[in-house]
């Protein structure tokens, strides 16, 4: 309370006499004019020495401070009198750029002979204020001095040195922007935090970020990209494709990154002749090493394959004796020298296709990203041939080779028919190499003229090697048609159709026709397992027809009493349950026809007209029909002939 009353004992006006009186009339006893408490000069002299007590107390809390104002007044005066100087130091610059940058120009059209001095001190003194500018500038960029970099670039922008200091200003941008194992992330880091700075600091952002980026790509990347397949090149040429590959991938996704930003009117064509001044070197000669590797690696997978069936590869002759004697023998199947035994391989590995398909898919990808957009086709139908030579030539079209010399001749005993697991192996492979040609070349050729050529050289090797399937597939069935013919020459005795004793025949079909039916059985269902689509139904409906042949013809090599001729329906009537197998209605109505036939050996002589002109038989050729008639046993005693007069 004494300080609080104090203070207002200190109020303005101050006087000091009034200040004692005033302090003495609020003292008990100190009034000088009386009052309810007598005067005490002793409580007086006690206050007064209280109070000078507390007024120098006062006195020190005052001046400390007082101390600490001063203190405070003259760091803020010296931050100011710092700024002031700066401010002006600043403005001389620029004026004296102004004045200099003027002086500079004159001096250009003084003549040199009269004003040589002038014009020195005028030039030094140029280069001088150029040379702390620059320094100023970088100095301000060090410190991340946006504001200041922005006043010194102003002003360096009408000086030669501006150039220089857009430099300076690229390459502290790069200092320790490195960092990462991965330089095309830290590239568009860089950029992105560069773009946004550069519109604060210069008047033209757009070209200060195109030549960043420029010296970006002609020494960062540049280094990076010789040093990655420089060390490849020419010792590993699988590994240099896909270094390739994927750094020409990636400098083009940093380019499309780029591209986003303002680098002026044609930033797309800028950055592509970056892009090319860089792999120019490397995409020249691609194709050639593309193709070189997808050949060595090719053959290198087929001979492993070969190796690892201890197998040496027969040279298939072309235009030769060799050819010629092959060609007779697929039309006649005459035994022209014997046939190799393969022990049932068929020499066609999904293993090897699905790597060679893998290796050229691959190709075609690198095809598709490092060629020139006008040599693409031209490339990528390049590739396809190799993919030809190698996969449907040397491999497919050589196991059908190998296929069609190991089928035997038609009546051969026991012959293993394993070329039909060659065609379901081929059928398996055409679909794999289809699928590719569809999927990786069409999208690099579907727009050019070798569209054209593609798809006839297709179809050139396609239809080369279906001419050696069908060939195949069809000795094959006549070794199937030649192994059942065996079975029948075996197995089918002439008493099975006249019989010693007619009432004590007990089978339901002969020996003969069940074991043909059990290898029928065999065969329909393994033209399934090997085919697919139409061709099922094509290579049934032809066994189907040449095992109905067959039967025809055998059936006529008999005669035929009243219960053998019943035999004979019994067995017509089981190959046509096998032929049911067939799902083809042309081998079943053969052989409802075969059986219809077959009622003429041992129906009534007078109801023969009737049955010969029934549905089944109407449309039948009639010497067929006496054919058939003949066969009976009974034929001459009967007179039957009559019955076709």
């Amino acid at each position: 309370m004494a300080n609080v009353t104090t203070a207002q004992l200190f109020e303005e006006p101050f006087d000091a006499d009034e200040y004692i009186e005033r302090l003495a009339w609020r003292t008990p006893g100190g009034g000088s004019k009386g009052g309810a408490v007598a005067f005490d000069p002793k409580k007086l002299l006690e206050e007064f020495v209280n109070h000078i007590e507390e007024l120098k107390q006062l006195d020190e809390r005052i001046q400390r401070k007082v101390e600490k104002l001063e203190q405070q007044c003259h760091r803020e005066a010296k931050e100011f009198a710092h700024k002031v100087q700066d401010l002006q130091r600043s403005n001389q610059i620029k004026e004296a750029a102004d004045i200099i940058q003027k002086l500079h120009l004159i001096a250009q059209e003084l003549p040199f002979d009269r004003f040589s001095d002038v014009k020195a001190k005028i030039a030094s003194k140029y280069h001088d204020l150029e040379r702390q500018l620059i320094q100023e500038f970088t100095a301000a960029q060090r410190r991340g001095e946006i504001g200041r970099m922005r006043e010194v670039a102003a002003v360096l922008l009408h000086f030669k040195g501006y150039a220089h200091c857009v430099d300076v200003y690229i390459k502290q941008c790069q200092e320790g922007a490195y960092m990462r194992n991965d330089v095309f992330e830290d590239i568009a880091i860089l950029c992105q935090r560069v773009n946004k700075q550069v519109g604060e600091v210069f008047c033209s952002p757009e070209t200060v970020m195109a030549k960043l980026i420029q010296s970006i790509f002609e020494n960062k990347i540049q280094a990076h990209v010789k040093e990655r397949l420089d060390e490849t090149r020419n010792s590993d040429v699988e590994q240099y494709l896909k270094n390739l590959y994927d750094l020409y991938t990636r400098t083009t996704a940093l380019a499309a990154k780029l591209s986003d930003f303002n680098l002026g009117s044609d930033k797309h064509t800028f950055l592509s002749k970056l892009i090319k001044n860089i792999f120019s070197c490397y995409l020249e000669s691609y194709i050639d090493m593309e193709r070189q590797y997808l050949q060595n690696r090719s053959g290198m997978i087929l001979q492993r394959y070969y190796d690892s069936k201890n197998h040496q590869k027969r040279p298939v002759g072309t235009g030769s004796i060799q050819e010629l004697k092959e060609r007779i023998r697929q039309r006649t199947n005459l035994p022209l020298g014997p046939s190799i035994d393969t022990h049932g391989e068929t020499f066609l590995s999904q293993e090897v296709v699905v790597n060679l398909l893998q290796e050229t898919r691959h190709a075609f990808e690198r095809c598709n990203k490092l060629s020139d957009p006008a040599d693409l086709p031209k490339n990528a139908f390049s590739i396809f041939l190799l993919l030809v030579e190698y996969l449907c030539v040397d491999h497919i079209d050589y196991a059908l080779e190998i296929g069609l010399s190991a089928i035997p001749s038609a009546d051969a005993k026991n012959a293993n028919l394993y070329f039909l697991d060659v065609v379901q192996q081929a059928n398996t492979i055409f679909h794999l190499f289809d699928k590719q040609f569809n999927d990786h070349l069409m999208p690099l050729i579907s727009s050019s003229p070798k569209l054209t050529e593609c798809l006839h050289k297709k179809k050139e090797v396609i239809e080369q090697m279906e001419v050696k399937l069908d060939t195949g597939i069809d000795r094959t069935l006549n070794c199937m048609i030649g192994q059942m013919k065996h079975i029948l020459a075996t197995e089918q005795k002439k008493t099975d159709f006249k019989p010693e004793d007619e009432n004590n025949v007990m089978i339901q079909y002969t020996t003969a026709c069940s074991k043909v039916c059990a290898y029928v059985s065999k065969q329909v269902e393994r033209v399934r397992r090997s085919m697919d689509g139409k061709n099922v139904d094509t290579v049934l409906t032809e066994l189907g027809v040449r095992f109905h042949r067959l039967i025809h013809e055998h059936l006529q090599q008999f005669s035929y009493s009243s219960m053998g001729g019943m035999l004979a329906i019994c067995d017509v009537a089981e190959y046509r349950r096998s032929a049911k197998d067939f799902r083809v209605p042309l081998v079943l109505q053969l052989f409802d026809t075969l059986h219809a036939l077959c009622n003429l050996l041992v129906v009534a002589p007078d109801n023969l007209k009737q049955v010969c002109s029934g549905e089944q038989l109407t449309n039948l050729d009639r010497n067929l029909l006496h054919a058939f008639v003949q066969l009976r046993v009974d034929y001459r005693s009967a007179r039957l002939g009559r019955h076709f007069s």
